[in-house]
């Protein structure tokens, strides 16, 4: 019991240094220009770099504030509820710190001049994800192409890279194929000052498009040598860093939809409170079909912290689920997405007429919620590795 209230306690003071009141209103203020103007968050993202926010994950020995993923996660939902284009974002910088922290705790510390450029001021984005590779971490459409050095020069295409405008370090793969029988997926990380990075200005989205994760192309980009990170054989090969990347993204963006559900049951709530039923007389608060439309997306939403705060302790102290992590992290983040969205869509209906218009931030939340369909993996792409754990020998 003590250890739960001494947890909590740390939480309320790490929302209150990283996130107060007054800068989430500011956020939320500032959220709603973003999106109608969609333009990126450059205030934001100033306020928490100001705030020590990029080094949350930033063990303390590096000048950063040594949290773990349980405590930035918490923070993460918090953040989303104001920002959710700011939230997701910045997930993708925290991801890669994070990773490094979740090796460090491992006993791998052969990233750690992460640590140190991320206290430097680099900003440090996700460059993975392509477009029809379904394979994510474990295949790879773009190309390395080793060098005498050690070096590999990249070419490929790379989609959804949030921080697009501001970036500075990129962690992608890419496929070497020098043996086609045993084909190595090579992953590490790359400038943005590299002779042949390209980011596309494309970005006029539905949903979360403070975000500006626009595609960056790589036209035999230098990786070098000493920012090689792994050389993995493509397929399903465990791997340190692919484990420590899955978790953190799985969880961290899990962590932004439990926020934007979160958010959409307060404006729910606010709008059946504002709203007077002529048939019944009184507020819609007070009808029971009404009510109930709220309640039950608030008893689904209650499963999705909780889910998450299980297994970010899990990550964090260590515990080995071995076979079991994969669906335990993809399920904790396919269930707050998909919370998100019916829960957005139950406030929507709560908040009435008023709340189909652009100017009011359900519309925008309702949106946002959409964006967790585009998060790999699928469901479709998940359901094989569900039923494999239960059927297959």
């Amino acid at each position: 019991m003590t250890d739960a209230v001494d947890r909590e306690t740390r939480h309320r003071e790490l929302a209150e240094q990283y996130l107060p009141d007054d800068l989430l209103e500011r956020f939320r203020e500032r959220a709603a220009v973003y999106d109608r103007d969609n333009a990126f968050f450059t205030e934001d993202l100033e306020e928490l770099r100001e705030r020590g926010y990029l080094l949350a994950f930033v063990p303390t020995e590096f000048g950063g504030g040594g949290l773990n993923l349980q405590q930035v996660s918490k923070l993460q939902q918090r953040l989303a509820t104001a920002a959710p284009g700011t939230a997701l974002a910045i997930n993708m910088h925290l991801l890669c710190t994070g990773v490094v922290r979740g090796m460090f705790d491992r006993g791998d510390t052969s990233l750690g001049y992460i640590f140190e450029e991320a206290a430097a001021g680099e900003i440090f984005a996700f460059g993975i994800s392509e477009p029809s590779n379904d394979w994510v971490l474990q295949g790879s459409n773009s190309k390395a192409v080793p060098q005498d050095d050690g070096s590999y020069l990249l070419t490929g295409t790379k989609i959804f890279t949030s921080l697009s405008p501001v970036w500075t370090r990129l962690i992608t793969h890419g496929l070497d194929e020098t043996d086609p029988e045993n084909p190595t997926l090579v992953f590490g990380f790359v400038e943005r000052e590299a002779e042949g990075v390209t980011v596309s200005d494309d970005w006029d989205v539905v949903g979360m498009r403070p975000s500006h994760s626009r595609a960056t192309r790589l036209d035999s980009v230098r990786m070098r040598p000493e920012r090689v990170a792994r050389r993995i054989p493509a397929g399903r090969h465990p791997d340190l860093l692919t484990f420590s990347i899955t978790c953190n993204f799985q969880l961290l963006v899990a962590s932004v939809y439990a926020g934007v559900a979160k958010r959409a049951l307060e404006l729910g709530a606010a709008g059946l409170k504002a709203r007077k039923s002529a048939k019944a007389g009184a507020s819609f608060a007070e009808v029971p079909e009404a009510r109930v439309r709220l309640a039950d997306a608030h008893m689904q939403y209650l499963a999705v912290p909780a889910q998450l705060d299980s297994i970010c302790r899990d990550f964090d102290e260590v515990i080995d689920h071995g076979a079991e992590w994969s669906p335990r992290i993809v399920a904790a983040r396919i269930h707050a997405s998909t919370t998100a969205r019916r829960t957005a869509e139950a406030a929507l209906a709560c908040s009435g007429g008023s709340g189909f218009s652009n100017s009011h931030e359900m519309s925008r939340i309702f949106r946002d919620a959409t964006a967790g369909l585009f998060h790999p993996p699928s469901e479709d792409a998940a359901r094989p590795m569900f039923a494999a754990a239960l059927l297959d020998d």
